[in-house]
């Protein structure tokens, strides 16, 4: 067997000492770093949105709720009644990822005889999210 030497050229791009002098001189260091791509602004301080259009999240109607003993709720079954604190006339919350974001009216939709969905009345803000939506009882 042969020995075989491999000559390596090398050539650095980094001179350590250099570096350690305070500068780099008058040619300056390669590092071969990939910048990171940057998502473009629609305008001054305004993010690019594209980027989270496309995460789903879950978007619920709620038509009303109402509390009741274990007791009774082991009672139930087929054909039970649940009554709920809304009426017929109050809207619905419009929930999305556990946070209401709207409230509105149920309606039944034309196209189709076995869908319902609803029509927004109002879109909540925060502050407005915190206050419990008007009920008339009767």
């Amino acid at each position: 067997m042969q020995d075989e030497t491999l000559e390596l050229e090398t050539n650095p791009a980094f001179d350590p000492s250099a570096f350690a002098a305070g500068g780099f001189g008058a040619e300056e260091a390669s590092f071969g770093v990939e910048e990171a791509e940057i998502v473009p602004s629609v305008g001054p301080g305004q993010p690019n949105l594209d980027v989270i259009m496309n995460i789903p999240v879950t978007m619920q109607v709620v038509l009303g709720s109402t509390v009741m003993p274990v007791a009774n709720l082991m009672k139930l079954g087929r054909g039970a009644v649940v009554k709920l604190d809304t009426n017929i006339s109050d809207p619905v919350d419009l929930m999305v990822n556990g946070r209401i974001v709207a409230r509105g009216e149920v309606v039944v939709l034309d196209n189709e005889d076995s869908r319902f969905g609803i029509t927004l009345t109002e879109i909540v803000t925060p502050a407005s999210a915190a206050q419990p939506r008007s009920k008339s009882h009767s």
